[in-house]
Parts: C-alpha cells; sequence; structure tokens
C-alpha cells in the first residue's frame, strides 16, 4: 500500500519509470531498501512491519529446490531474489528502472550470491525469455500497473513463460470488495473479482489463495496520515503497527477474506 508521502509525491504526475527511478536513487541503497520497495518515504518501523509479513506469507512459497528456475517480475533492489538464490535456485529479477537493478546486483555481490541470480531491466507487460521458469514470483507489482489492459498483458506474459507443472506467486492488494480509499496515481486495489478474472483470461487456475494483513487498521488511517500534525501522525502509526503486526502474522494466512492483500499461487489450466 502506498503511503500519504507518496500520494503528495505522485499528485505531481511523474510517469511511473520516473517515479520509480526517484524512489530508488533516494531509497534503495539504505538499510535493507524497504523504503523504496515497500511504503514510500514512511518510517522503518512501519516498513519492516510491511516487509514482516510478506516474509510471512511467502515463507513456504519461498522454500525450492536446487537448480529451481525461478523469475521473480519487479524485484527492486532483490530482497526476495537472493533469498531464493542463497537456497540455489537460479532467479532472473527484472525490475522497470535501472537504479533497482543496479542496487540489486550490488547487495547480490555483497551477499555472495551474484552467481546464481542475475538482473534485468525490464517492463512486467514486455518480459520475453527464451527458456520457461519453475517459479514465478511477483510481490506487489499488478498494483502500480493502473491500465487494466497493460496489466492484462504482465498477467499473459508471465503465462506465457511458465514451465509445465510450474506455479506463479503473486502478492498484490485484492480486497475482498471494491475500496478506493487508498489509490493514488501511482497506485490502485482492484478487488479479488478483478484478479481472478484477469486470471483466467490469461490460463490460469488459481490453487491456493492465503491472507497477509486482515486487521483493517492501516487502510482506514493511512488515508489520514498525511493531513495529521507530524508527532500525531507518527504517534498513530506507532499504534497501529503495534497492534497490526502480532495479529497479521498469527491470523493472516487464516483469514484471506478480510486481508486488504492476498498472495495467490497459479498454475496453468
Amino acid at each position: 500500500m502506498e503511503s500519504a508521502d507518496s500520494m503528495q509525491v505522485s499528485a505531481r504526475g511523474a510517469p511511473a519509470h520516473t517515479y520509480w527511478e526517484t524512489r530508488a536513487r533516494r531509497f534503495a541503497r539504505g538499510g535493507w531498501g524497504l523504503r523504496a520497495v515497500c511504503s514510500y518515504g514512511m518510517p522503518g518501523f512501519y516498513n519492516g512491519y510491511i516487509h514482516l509479513v510478506q516474509a510471512c506469507a511467502l515463507r513456504r512459497w519461498l522454500r525450492v529446490a536446487p537448480g529451481v528456475r525461478v523469475l521473480d517480475v519487479g524485484c527492486g533492489v532483490g530482497r526476495w531474489s537472493r533469498r531464493l538464490a542463497a537456497s540455489g535456485a537460479r532467479v532472473t529479477g527484472t525490475d522497470l528502472v535501472p537504479a533497482m537493478v543496479a542496487e540489486a546486483r550490488r547487495r547480490a555481490r555483497a551477499e555472495h550470491v551474484d552467481d546464481r541470480c542475475e538482473f534485468l531491466q525490464c517492463d512486467a507487460a514486455e518480459l520475453s525469455f527464451e527458456q520457461p521458469f519453475d517459479v514465478i514470483l511477483c510481490v506487489t507489482v499488478l498494483q502500480h500497473i493502473l491500465d487494466p489492459d497493460r496489466m492484462q498483458m504482465a498477467l499473459d506474459r508471465m503465462s506465457a513463460h511458465l514451465a509445465p507443472g510450474g506455479r506463479i506467486v503473486l502478492l498484490e492488494a485484492a480486497p475482498s470488495w471494491s475500496d478506493a480509499r487508498c489509490n493514488t496515481s501511482v497506485f490502485t486495489a482492484r478487488d479479488e473479482r478483478t484478479f481472478h478474472e484477469a486470471f483466467a483470461r490469461a490460463g490460469l487456475g488459481c490453487t491456493a489463495i492465503h491472507g497477509i494483513d486482515p486487521l483493517p487498521l492501516k487502510t482506514r488511517f493511512l488515508p489520514l496520515y498525511g493531513r495529521l500534525p507530524r508527532p500525531l501522525a507518527l504517534l498513530g502509526l506507532a499504534a497501529i503497527t503495534a497492534v497490526s503486526l502480532p495479529y497479521d502474522l498469527l491470523f493472516g494466512g487464516r483469514q484471506p477474506q478480510r486481508s486488504w492483500h492476498k498472495l495467490f499461487v497459479l498454475t496453468r489450466t
């Protein structure tokens, strides 16, 4: 989900490429790079919360056998690519902007996994590789492709690159009901039904759905965040994060219908 800070930045109307390049240049090299790939410019404790609940949901699906070919679409700084490469997978990570790709490569070299992963600049709607992949991972990417036709193209390209018997692991903002309160000029929360219709058009079937963040406190608070005095905004965000984190970690997987973000496991039909 985008923050109130990102709403202010995105309101300037910058093209997606410029917006993501700006994020990467400003935040990608700091710490774990979460401010570049989670919620733009938000405090570290909040982005840490987002990363933890995502990692908890993805944990099972990041366990792959050595040699498995993985495509990480919208890899950002390579936080999942590097983890997969460390387990022995052969990983190709793609991202829209050069600054993200450069940082993912730098971090892979620092962690000595660069021999098992490569990073390329590529639009998700224009994926084109000669070989298929056993696993395709896509985390909070489609929610930033506002054009529905282009979002469908990205799903179609992922489906076309999936090896027989392979799976796509997709984590996106996908509320069970239509809810535009947090939408911005660079983010849209499509409801779950819209995703299932797009999956079907791409020749994909959903074999599992897992919840990520069923406690709705943050979706109610974030639209107000940028309008509150800074100390009060931070205090409110800290309180919401402290309550949401244990609840989401304990119950997220059991309450997919209440979750704002969902993890979909997809296979070719």
